[in-house]
């Protein structure tokens, strides 16, 4: 029992940053993604005994993590007798200038199909590979590169409608 708790700690120790952010994105609060993380970490331990290789650890629990916000939208939650409803303004607040900016990267994000949006976030917030990003969407690494290109010609072109892009541009040189 002891080894099965001293496992179940590291892994809770180690991975508990890279959940949260990616439960952040998926969940749009502090509070869904806290939650989100919670029911992840008592999945993996009722099921701790089928994680066979600790080096594929992170990828086990972001598989978790996915599938137990799948489930969130099989039963929806009701708050003060309403449905709670996803809003990208209560997500972390920036305090330095680039607060438009950031806003609309986030919008823009938001408006990319999840099919291009998770991938996306899984590299660039979790510093995940292609082929970890696959594993954890059952998808081959080819077809993650197509999504995360497809994602980024997307964003790039969302933003650049905007004017995000060019101002940013404009005040890099």
């Amino acid at each position: 029992m002891d080894s099965r708790r001293g496992q179940f700690e590291a892994l809770v120790q180690g991975y508990t940053a890279d959940l949260y952010r990616y439960a952040v994105w998926l969940g749009n609060t502090r509070e869904a993604a806290e939650d989100l993380v919670q029911e992840t970490f008592l999945r993996a331990w009722k099921s701790l005994d089928s994680l066979r290789d600790a080096r594929a650890a992170r990828s086990w629990l972001m598989t978790i993590l996915r599938r137990e916000h799948a489930r969130q939208f099989e039963r929806p939650q009701a708050v003060d007798g309403r449905t709670e409803e996803l809003d990208p303004e209560r997500l972390v607040g920036f305090r330095d200038g680039g607060q438009a900016a950031a806003m609309a990267l986030r919008q823009s994000l938001a408006t990319l199909h999840k099919d291009y949006r998770e991938p996306l976030v899984l590299q660039v917030l979790g510093g995940y590979s292609c082929t970890e990003i696959g594993e954890i969407l059952g998808l081959k690494p080819g077809a993650v590169m197509t999504r995360l290109s497809r994602a980024r010609h997307k964003l790039r072109r969302e933003l650049d409608a905007s004017g995000h892009l060019a101002r940013r541009a404009e005040g890099s040189r």
